[in-house]
């Protein structure tokens, strides 16, 4: 793939909006037509297919829009895809949203009009709401702090939430960017090494590093799609992959996980029991949260209410299995979302 070929000789637009798309047949209509809504319309929308099955090319095709780009790429997964988009982008600013989130339609000139306004701005976010697979809206939301954040807030709780949250200013963020031995291609932003836990890792990496600041805006901007059913089931893994994220940003910042790595760990654990909840793995769920408890008090101690019902939720579906499933996932779901 040469980025070269695919990039068009027109005058660049002032902000670029990455969509990393793996068979997203489902979705990807619904969010590009949320792109192409926004209120700030100098943009480009840049759908990197990351080794597609489904039609997911042909549908992206099938919009006539200009603005909108597709990039084809073997599977690299979402930080490949990440990192593809990035270098294919012309824009100032560069947002990401998932093939199955959606934006508000003010997201991009609130998040363009911040990092104007705020010059020592490198990440700008926003809360989020949350759907269901059908778009319908769920009453729990992703309300983060949103100022006066430190490497250790992105560590502890990573305030960005999620992968359709952030629009960065691509200056700031060319600063953790790096080419590994074995890239011929392009730089990486993203560590395509990481399947999971990349996108924490970046923003991680960019506080730790670099003197931007990280700085959110009021207002939820992205609909945040949740697949309860699509959850992956390797809950085990996904917490390796992400000890794997800490232990690689302690070489980088000694002080930091020494002084906040167990309260991270009992946060990550936390969200790991929550998880198993939805996917209804009692046993799993409250071997978790007691791991929690056991590594770390903070959460209890900053986040009582949450803390205290994923426990319960956690330990009632051991208890009761899978007839208990429903009425603790509801009850979980009533409690703000990590």
């Amino acid at each position: 793939m040469s980025l070269a070929a695919i990039a068009p000789t027109c005058v660049a637009p002032i902000a670029s909006i990455v969509v990393p798309a793996y068979d997203a047949a489902a979705t990807i209509g619904e969010t590009l037509r949320s792109l192409l809504a926004q209120t700030f319309a100098d943009f480009e929308v840049i759908v990197v297919d990351d080794g597609s099955s489904d039609r997911t090319a042909e549908i992206v095709e099938g919009f006539e829009d200009p603005r909108i780009r597709l990039v084809r790429q073997r599977n690299r997964g979402l930080a490949g895809a990440h990192n593809t988009g990035i270098a294919a982008s012309r824009g100032e600013f560069v947002g990401f949203c998932d093939a199955d989130d959606l934006w508000m339609p003010e997201k991009l000139e609130l998040h363009v009009d911040h990092l104007r306004r705020e010059p020592e701005v490198g990440i700008s976010f926003a809360g989020s709401s949350m759907i269901d697979i059908e778009g319908r809206p769920l009453r729990v939301a992703q309300r983060p702090k949103l100022t006066g954040l430190t490497a250790a807030d992105v560590f502890l709780r990573n305030p960005i939430g999620n992968g359709s949250a952030a629009v960065v200013r691509r200056v700031a963020f060319d600063a953790i960017a790096w080419r590994p031995p074995q890239e011929s291609e392009r730089d990486w932003w993203f560590d395509e090494t990481f399947r999971q836990s990349d996108d924490i890792e970046g923003w991680l990496r960019f506080a730790v590093t670099t003197d931007w600041r990280i700085e959110g805006i009021p207002g939820l901007l992205t609909a945040y799609r949740i697949h309860t059913g699509a959850l992956s089931a390797d809950i085990d893994r996904q917490f390796k992959t992400w000890v794997r994220m800490r232990d690689k940003i302690a070489a980088l910042a000694p002080d930091l996980v020494e002084r906040h790595g167990a309260a991270a760990t009992a946060y990550q654990m936390r969200y790991l029991a929550r998880r198993a909840v939805s996917l209804h793995q009692g046993r799993e769920a409250a071997r978790l949260s007691r791991a929690s408890l056991a590594a770390s008090r903070v959460p209890l101690w900053r986040e009582p209410v949450k803390t205290v019902v994923t426990a319960l939720a956690a330990e009632v579906l051991n208890l009761l299995g899978g007839a208990g499933g429903r009425l603790v996932e509801a009850r979980l779901r009533s409690v703000a979302a990590h």
